[in-house]
């Protein structure tokens, strides 16, 4: 057997069984599926053009056999003149498995032409000969609309339709568009839009059409507001595209125009740009009264006639939560709660029966607080002023009501992350239409934008005064130098939208008549910074007190920060609260009135500013030294000199930052504020106040302090000091010149318990210190007795048994003394002891 016998087997099968023909015959062209391959009409073609196989499915579009086909060339089977270079090139395309389809004309028995969609697929072998696959469906025919279901689609579609002659007079339209304007038939056909319906924006539409006319090119989708004589006191949105009508010559002859009723996909439109609109423009601060008349000036007049927004007595608190949760129940039957914004279309809101900031307990009738907390929005379509329950339970609402024409209301409470927070209620009465339904979505989604801000404002509020009455417990209330300065102060907090800083000053009396000095700025805002503050200041005042000079305070100040920064960072659940310690600046000085020294070190803190008696400015600069915080790396202390009446200023950034950031001019400008004042005679406190507003015009966003000292030195007549030499009968001759010296300075009083602790300390440094010894008293605030030796060892206060000879002096000392204790200098150490002046 041949392979032309071989395909033909393959294809025709066995012949059909007597009866089955019917079954077998191939199904009419309208019921097949056009995407179901199976039914295709194949056949296999070897490369020199001769048909190895072909289907049923072959026969049924050509009406030939396969014992007619087979063996034979596929050229005879094509409708057209013959074409080998093409020929060529599909089969070089099939070959090279990529296929190739095409639209031929193929002769069926009957000699007819079938239009077919031919595919060829890759080339492949049937034994040793090439071959394709050759599949074909005959195209489908096109459709024939009958004239009347043509007119019939045209006249019921949903879209509006009308045919206008080159004057632009209507000459056609549809039922659709009849409908939508309100104006019958007879009276559109002949005459123009402009004639029939003067306010929908006809002379812009006409203008559309005969640019058509003129330009021969379509115009699509123009949206507009209008109305229509079907619904003339609505507002409705439609679109509109425009058409060239062609004659036989290509000339445009009129113009045909389709119009949409759009106005659902319009107001959703609206609605969303509107809502987007509210998010700009509503709780633009962190301010709950503002935010609430920002929605009601947003609302008026896009909305409503008349807005006001009430919110509950407690939402304005700064003091607890400030709130009610929806879920704790029901709430009061009337609700205490304040008018926080208002707006109207009428000049003054004379609508309105309560002012911004009255009490009020608006509720729309029969409706109790419970609204507030799980209730719906509230829509009366229709206000009636002489409904029983307004005149009963809201009898001048009622008169407002019936006076100012309102005639449709919308309430909705104002609720956030499950807390109520007041009430919104919208009022229309200029405008005509009343409210439906669709606008209640719109207010819900106005007030819930509003409520999420109010509710962050309140939030904001509360933290915002818990950090200022924290920061202000910390800070010192009242500053005292003693004799050897004039001290005042004057701290600015930043602007409330940027928090609370953690800036804080101190003043810290110390021995021998010096006064310690500082100021710090801590990293950050709000509470955390505020505590850090607190507890920065709170470690200055206890390493002061152990006497500790400038460079030494402020490496134990960085321990404590890295350990504190330490310990949060440790702690998982608080990770948010370890900014608070990530770093600190600090400067701290020590003025000594009798020397008139003044040593200082800070940790990258600007440095002071000092202003001369005769008003030169000077900013001594010690090593700046590292921001507290970082750690491994050590502080340097300076010393200089200050003439008697100096000022010396300290302060934080935020006074010299200003506008142009720049600290270098920002000092100067400081030091020219200073500098203008007389150091001898200008009141510390007035020009604190002055230079901090002179300098920050503004408010800023971080706090500003500034702690102004005026220097005064000790008289040499109320300091005395002598040599004391290392032997115990030398102690006699000292405790009597210290005993004189307290009775010529006329503190007779004190002589006797000056007597003791002088013996005591002369004592103890002649039998345990290294000399040399000195003796030095000092007449200041206070009496203090100072006992100064090369030997570096502590003293150590002990508790004498009842059998000791000794081991009481130190224990005398501090019973008899205000206060006592010791300090080391380069030299060794000094005990020293104060005494309150009667």
């Amino acid at each position: 057997m041949d392979s032309a016998d071989s395909a033909r087997e393959a294809t025709e099968g066995e012949a059909p069984a007597e009866g089955e023909a019917e079954a077998e015959a191939p199904t009419p062209a309208g019921a097949r599926d056009l995407l179901d391959a199976s039914t295709d009409a194949a056949a296999i073609v070897s490369a020199d053009g001769v048909v190895v196989g072909w289907t049923r499915g072959a026969q049924a579009l050509l009406g030939r056999p396969a014992s007619e086909v087979v063996g034979r060339s596929a050229a005879g089977l094509t409708a057209m003149a013959r074409d080998p270079a093409r020929v060529a090139a599909v089969a070089a395309r099939c070959r090279a498995g990529m296929g190739w389809s095409g639209v031929i004309g193929l002769r069926h028995l009957d000699g007819r032409t079938v239009e077919v969609d031919l595919r060829v697929s890759a080339s492949f072998r049937i034994g040793d000969e090439e071959c394709f696959l050759l599949s074909a469906r005959e195209q489908s025919r096109p459709w024939a609309v009958g004239r009347s279901v043509l007119d019939g689609f045209l006249t019921r579609s949903p879209v509006g339709m009308a045919v206008m002659d080159p004057g632009l007079r209507y000459v056609w339209l549809n039922d659709t568009l009849e409908r939508f304007g309100g104006v019958p038939r007879e009276q559109r056909l002949g005459r123009r839009l402009s004639e029939l319906l003067p306010g929908l924006q006809a002379v812009t539409i006409e203008g559309l059409m005969r640019k058509v006319l003129e330009t021969g090119a379509p115009i699509t989708d123009y949206e507009y507001l209008g109305w229509s004589w079907a619904d003339p006191h609505r507002q409705r949105a439609y679109s509109t595209s425009f058409f060239p009508l062609v004659g036989v010559d290509d000339s445009v002859t009129g113009v045909c125009y389709m119009v949409q009723d759009v106005t659902e996909r319009w107001n959703a439109r609206q609605l969303l740009a509107l809502v987007n609109e509210a998010g700009t423009r509503v709780g633009t601060t962190l301010d709950v009264m503002r935010t609430a008349q920002e929605l009601a000036d947003f609302a008026v007049p896009r909305f409503a006639d008349f807005v006001i927004v009430d919110l509950l007595e407690p939402v304005l608190s700064t003091e607890g939560h400030g709130t009610w949760l929806t879920d704790a129940g029901p709430a009061p039957a009337r609700p205490e709660m304040r008018r926080a914004g208002m707006s109207s279309v009428r000049e003054g809101c004379p609508e309105a029966v309560a002012r911004i900031g009255d009490r009020v307990d608006f509720l729309p009738p029969p409706h109790d607080a419970n609204l507030l907390i799980d209730g719906e929005p509230i829509l009366i379509p229709v206000l009636d002023p002489a409904d029983r329950l307004w005149v009963a339970e809201q009898p001048e609402r009622a008169e407002s009501i019936r006076a100012f024409g309102l005639h449709s209301l919308i309430s909705v409470p104002m609720r956030a992350r499950n807390t109520a927070l007041g009430l919104a209620t919208f009022v229309r009465s200029v405008n005509p239409v009343s409210f439906r339904s669709d606008d209640v979505l719109l207010a819900r989604e106005l007030v819930a934008r509003a409520a999420l801000c109010v509710d962050n404002a309140r939030r904001y509020t509360r933290e915002h005064t818990a950090a200022v009455t924290l920061q202000r417990s910390l800070l010192p209330h009242a500053l005292a130098g003693g004799s050897a300065l004039e001290v005042a102060s004057s701290y600015l907090p930043a602007d409330p939208t940027d928090g609370v800083g953690g800036d804080w000053f101190d003043v810290i009396p110390l021995s021998g008549a010096r006064v310690g000095l500082v100021v710090g700025d801590v990293v950050g805002h709000g509470i955390a910074a505020a505590a850090a503050m607190g507890r920065l200041r709170t470690a200055v005042q206890t390493l002061a007190d152990m006497e500790m000079p400038p460079d030494e305070l402020l490496a134990h100040l960085d321990d404590l920060v890295l350990r504190l920064s330490a310990e949060r960072s440790d702690d998982a659940t608080d990770r948010q609260s370890a900014t608070a310690f990530l770093g600190a600046t600090c400067l701290y000085v020590v003025y000594d009135p009798v020397s008139r020294r003044c040593s200082m070190a800070r940790a990258g803190h600007p440095p002071p500013v000092v202003v001369s008696p005769d008003g030169q400015v000077s900013f001594p600069e010690p090593p700046a030294g590292p921001p507290l915080g970082l750690g491994g790396m050590a502080f340097e202390a300076t010393e200089i000199e200050l003439a008697e009446h100096s000022l010396i200023g300290l302060y934080t950034d935020g006074l010299i930052e200003g506008a142009d950031r720049d600290l270098e001019r920002g000092m100067s400008r400081l030091g020219e504020v200073l500098a203008r004042s007389d150091t001898r005679l200008a009141d510390l406190a007035e020009l604190c106040t002055s230079a901090v507003r002179q300098l920050v015009p503004v408010p800023q966003p971080d706090d500003i302090a500034l702690l102004l000292a005026r220097t005064h030195a000790l008289d040499a007549d109320r300091v005395v000091s002598w040599e004391v030499p290392a032997h115990p009968a030398a102690v006699a001759d000292v405790r009597a010149r210290a005993t004189r010296q307290v009775e010529a300075w006329g503190l007779g009083e004190l002589a006797m318990t000056s007597e003791l602790i002088v013996s005591e300390l002369v004592t103890n440094a002649v039998r345990y210190a290294t000399p040399p010894i000195r003796l030095r008293l000092l007449y200041d605030a206070r009496l203090t007795c100072e006992v100064a030796d090369a030997s570096s060892t502590a003293p150590r206060l002990r508790h004498a048994r009842i059998t000791d000879e000794g081991g009481r002096g130190l224990f005398l000392v501090a019973q008899l003394a205000h206060r006592w204790g010791a300090r080391y200098t380069a030299d060794g150490k000094i005990i020293w002891a104060e005494q309150e002046i009667p």
